[in-house]
């Protein structure tokens, strides 16, 4: 078969890779139907995680249908549509127990794409199938289930959830890619007064509106000045960057009032300065995280249910074995407009 593998900093390529199989009673084997790119992928291609292997297949999000199970597994079987969560849990270790699967130390965690071979391939080997694996309904299409891998959930949890949204609060969540794009749909769900959505790409601010920010600002907009003039001086109830780099980071301690929080969703390759020196007196929470992806069961009833935008989401689509052509895309968002790019098999 084939997949597209991670070879060393700066290289990546679709070829042909071994199938997986069964290595403990708890595997399933899964033929993939839909996967995606995830800006972690291009984290790992820039060599931003230095834990993943060259050889190592990527991806760690799909949609597909179950072709093998092993013998303790009791979830699943045989011929089930699946979403495929992009953190394994093995259900035993305290984190798992305490449903931070993201933590888990029990082999599972974020592995698939990192520690292990991914979802980018015509055949994966899912580890903990039954509880790192979701049935399907009819209900539910490949292309908007697959948006529930790892985004929805990881706005949902680490930006929202984390961040501690509340009815009436002004929210500015910093970067509209797709991860930015849940926070804001997700973070609708609780009433804030005003979501701002900042960002370079007016595309993306355009997509941000789509799935329910209020208002919109373009980085170079001076959106720090724009927080405060909205606030009455006061600043955001809630900061959420979604970016991955310092400035953002920085930006975002800027921007939140005294008394609220900061939560940090984005994935940073390089260190970002902490001012505790203007942070200390101010009373404000700073959140980093994981997702467990604990939330997904509930997040696959309300996209069934059609309370999830997501066509908004999903940009560009490419078969499977056009995988190279996808990344070309999605690595140049300011030319392209990628924000989710789909693969089907």
């Amino acid at each position: 078969m084939k997949g597209y593998v991670f070879d060393g900093p700066g290289h990546g390529a679709w070829r042909e890779v071994a199938e997986p199989a069964l290595q403990d009673a708890t595997d399933v084997i899964v033929r993939v139907r839909t996967t995606t790119i995830c800006g972690t992928d291009l984290h790992i291609l820039k060599g931003d995680v230095p834990e993943v292997a060259a050889g190592t297949t990527l991806g760690h999000e799909a949609v597909g249908d179950v072709v093998e199970t092993g013998s303790a597994v009791h979830g699943v079987r045989p011929g089930d549509r699946v979403l495929l969560s992009c953190i394994s849990a093995c259900g035993r270790c305290r984190y798992c127990r305490e449903a931070a699967y993201g933590q888990c130390t029990g082999g599972g965690g974020w592995i698939l794409g990192h520690l292990v071979h991914g979802t980018q391939a015509q055949y994966v080997r899912v580890p903990f199938a039954d509880l790192s694996l979701h049935p399907l309904t009819e209900a539910v299409r490949d292309e908007d289930a697959v948006l529930l891998s790892d985004i929805y959930p990881t706005g949902y949890e680490v930006g929202v959830l984390n961040g501690t949204v509340r009815p009436g609060d002004t929210v500015v969540v910093v970067g509209a890619g797709p991860v930015g794009l849940a926070t804001v749909a997700t973070a609708r769900l609780f009433s804030p007064r005003r979501i701002v959505a900042v960002d370079l790409a007016p595309s993306r601010l355009d997509a941000a509106q789509a799935v329910g920010a209020d208002t919109r600002c373009l980085a170079s907009e001076d959106p720090e000045r724009l927080v405060e003039d909205v606030t009455g001086g006061l600043g955001a109830d809630v900061a959420v960057e979604a970016v991955g780099i310092p400035q953002t980071f920085e930006s975002c301690a800027r921007m939140v009032r005294p008394g609220g929080h900061v939560a940090n969703v984005g994935v940073h390759g390089e260190p970002a300065t902490l001012h505790l020196e203007q942070l200390w007196i101010r009373d404000v929470t700073l959140t980093t995280g994981l997702v467990d992806t604990r939330t997904t069961p509930l997040l696959l009833d309300m996209l069934a249910d059609g309370r999830l935008p997501t066509a908004p989401l999903v940009t560009h689509r490419f078969a499977l074995d056009e995988a190279e052509a996808a990344y070309d895309v999605f690595a140049r968002p300011d030319d392209t407009g990628a924000l989710k790019v789909v693969l089907h098999s």
